[in-house]
């Protein structure tokens, strides 16, 4: 499988490392930067090309999952989240790495540098990337949702509105009381 990575100063150490177990583990790696410490430099463009790689790849037939870090992982996964046709997971434990997979289709995974030894992470990202698909009905709904609203914007029907869909059922007030209860 083609792993594309990013990170930023933050995760650069983690990243060296993790080339190292993906390639011995057989995978096709692919480090999309930084190729240097610099303490100031922004993870968005990193991530987003991995996640750009992933998504190509992935359009093209090709095997292919994302790993991106960070000191937390957070802007990592957001950066990762702007580019369309990708759905990159927060993952701090296995339970997560696996329903990333199981239930949503995650094709890339963020992980915090700061939060977990490198031994934490290369197990959840071992874990995700053995992890498939559950292919369950309810999961491929949720996700072609997700892919309608981000190719158009649409969205089913709120269940609360009264008018189908455009309208609240609740009362409109002019201002927030935090002491009328």
């Amino acid at each position: 499988m083609r792993i594309h990575i990013a990170t930023d100063h933050a995760g650069l150490e983690f990243s060296t490392q993790l080339q190292h177990h993906l390639a011995e583990a057989g995978h096709d790696v692919v480090d999309h930067g930084p190729i240097e410490y610099d303490p100031v430099d922004d993870y968005p463009a990193f991530c987003i090309r991995a996640a750009e790689a992933v998504v190509r790849d992935q359009q093209a037939g090709v095997e292919a999952l994302g790993v991106v870090f960070g000191g937390s992982g957070n802007g990592e996964q957001m950066a990762a989240n702007k580019v369309h046709g990708a759905r990159a997971a927060l993952v701090w434990n296995i339970p997560t790495a696996e329903l990333a997979r199981e239930h949503n289709d995650a094709n890339v995974i963020a992980i915090g540098a700061r939060q977990h030894t490198f031994d934490e992470a290369v197990t959840f990202i071992d874990r995700f990337i053995a992890t498939p698909f559950s292919g369950e009905e309810r999961h491929a709904r949720r996700i072609a949702q997700l892919a309608a609203y981000e190719a158009d914007g649409s969205l089913l029907p709120d269940p609360r509105a009264v008018d189908g869909g455009t309208t609240s059922p609740l009362p409109a007030t002019d201002s927030f009381d935090p002491e009328a209860g």
